[in-house]
């Protein structure tokens, strides 16, 4: 059984906590070790590569594990050490505890994004998660950011993380909405708007009612068209068949001259099952199929008219067309292009 792409990633993450817990203290110099033989271990098992930083970079990306378990806990009601020692703020209030070096770094990335500098404003904001790392107006942040930049894929996993941190930090769910409404997911657009709205009590903020009904009306747009959608369009549409099998061959069987029934060439029908044992026929019955308009075009095409004709002339009956015929038609290139 091959390992998936999401447990490898995990893996190496592991081996970066394990790694990074080395660095910054959380263990002894005398664990080194017994964290090496954990980590090699942990690479050879999941065929994995921790000397590989881009692989790590893409496993770990800007949330490493500990942040991620961290959100994690804090869901459960599981404050971590750090915010269980803290003093309590002074009103009631959710606002996580304030690092001054971190507030400075948010600061930064603010004035980077008055001027428009994305790419400074993004790095600020990493830095100051790194002090912080589930702290929802970091996260939000960085998230607007990321939308500015054109990166709403980034901007969608802060926009969750900071609003699975602290619902009720508004502006996120409003940044959650506008980066799923820009990956074109009109339906989760709509959702973080109206939870928003919920948080914000009192019908919600102009801005937040506005997003939520653009997306609505995106949504409703998205939904008249497949309501709109022809029929052929789904039930045919490239690369499906009619029943899961072979597409309707009744019409081109027509057009050859056959009866479009059974795939023998017994009571003078047409052998179906013959001309569909070549490649280049099957290939031209299952385009001629897909595309009705096609279909209808190449019966008035000369070549065809003129086998036709010589059939009925010649009495109408079963059988294949000769092969002098079935040359012709194939050397006329709106056939062979077929």
């Amino acid at each position: 059984m091959s390992i998936s792409d999401t447990k490898k990633r995990l893996a190496l993450s592991i081996v970066d906590f394990l790694s990074t817990s080395l660095k910054d203290g959380t263990l002894k110099a005398d664990d080194a070790d017994n964290i090496e033989i954990a980590s090699n271990c942990i690479a050879e098992a999941f065929k994995v590569d921790p000397t590989d930083k881009a692989a790590v970079s893409e496993a770990v990306g800007s949330q490493n594990l500990l942040s991620i378990f961290s959100v994690y806990e804090k869901l459960k009601g599981k404050p971590s050490t750090s915010e269980a020692s803290a003093p309590a703020p002074s009103k009631a209030s959710d606002t996580p505890s304030i690092n001054p070096e971190a507030e400075k770094l948010k600061s930064a990335g603010n004035a980077a994004m008055q001027q428009k500098d994305y790419k400074t404003a993004i790095e600020k904001y990493t830095e100051a998660i790194k002090y912080a790392p589930t702290n929802p107006i970091y996260l939000s942040n960085r998230a607007a950011a990321y939308s500015a930049s054109g990166d709403h894929a980034s901007a969608v996993k802060d926009a969750e993380l900071a609003v699975a941190s602290d619902p009720k930090y508004t502006k996120a769910w409003s940044r959650l909405g506008l980066a799923r409404f820009a990956m074109g997911d009109a339906n989760g657009s709509v959702e973080a708007y109206q939870q928003g709205i919920d948080f914000e009590g009192n019908g919600g903020s102009e801005a937040m009612r506005k997003g939520l009904e653009t997306a609505k009306k995106e949504l409703a747009r998205m939904e008249a068209e497949e309501e709109n959608l022809p029929e052929d369009e789904v039930d045919d549409a490239p690369g499906n068949t009619r029943g899961g099998g072979m597409p309707d061959l009744s019409g081109l069987a027509s057009m050859l001259g056959g009866g479009g029934g059974g795939g023998g060439a017994g009571g003078g029908g047409f052998d179906l099952g013959s001309i569909m044992s070549n490649p280049m026929f099957a290939s031209m019955a299952q385009n001629l199929m897909r595309n009705p308009e096609a279909l209808g075009g190449i019966m008035n095409n000369p070549t065809i008219q003129n086998m036709m004709n010589s059939r009925r002339e010649g009495g109408g009956g079963g059988g294949m067309p000769d092969m002098s015929q079935i040359q012709q038609m194939m050397q006329d290139p709106a056939i062979a292009g077929l």
